[in-house]
């Protein structure tokens, strides 16, 4: 959809099709029922719209009135806190801040290899450590129907994009990852998933 300049009541948000931090913040939108508009950008020419609102140029940028945002994380954090129903975080400090320690080690550990793969860096150690990394973690998934709860959260939203493209980077998991492979499943059931996903990105997986 193209976006109206001077809609301002309606969320912007400039994504790319492909882009994976672009679709944790789709998921985030679909399930909260947000009504938004997208506008299609591609990374290697970012038009001058999204260079005025931010100096980096990059994918996802949310615009809510006069407030631009421009890190997915912050992005998702965001919005779970202006539309609180389905909650997306735990309401209590403690457990809020063990999620946010989460969602950090999935930066640090699973991120790094993704940006490294996708950008052709080092793609079969990436591979591997990517891998290697989510068969460690698999059992824990056999505790709850979602990544260490019994609802959907934000780390649920941070960990669907990666498992959605496994394909994309030559991952196929064993048997052993078994758990990790029923949550994945579980997670691309949902309407929000499936409402979030781009053509593109349907794509990867056969449509």
């Amino acid at each position: 959809m193209a976006v109206v300049a001077n809609k301002k009541s309606v969320m912007t948000l400039f994504s790319s099709s492909s882009d994976l931090y672009s679709h944790r913040v789709r998921i985030v939108l679909a399930e909260k029922g947000i009504n938004f508009e997208t506008v299609e950008v591609d990374p290697a020419n970012p038009p001058e719209d999204l260079m005025d609102l931010n100096p980096y140029g990059i994918v996802p940028t949310l615009v809510d009135r006069d407030l631009v945002l421009y890190d997915a994380q912050v992005i998702m954090e965001y919005l779970d806190e202006r539309f609180p129903h389905p909650p997306l975080m735990p309401v209590d400090p403690v457990s809020r801040a063990q999620s946010r320690m989460t969602l950090r080690r999935i930066q640090r550990d699973w991120d790094s290899c993704v940006d490294k793969l996708e950008q052709g860096k080092d793609k079969a150690k990436a591979a591997k450590e990517l891998c290697d990394s989510l068969i460690v973690i698999s059992p824990i998934f056999e505790m709850k129907p979602y990544f260490l709860s019994d609802d959907l959260s934000l780390l649920d939203c941070a960990v669907a994009p990666i498992l959605w493209r496994l394909p994309v980077y030559g991952i196929e998991l064993p048997l052993a990852a078994k758990p990790l492979i029923n949550y994945a499943e579980r997670l691309f059931e949902l309407d929000c998933f499936q409402a979030s996903l781009t053509e593109q990105e349907r794509d990867i997986r056969g449509g």
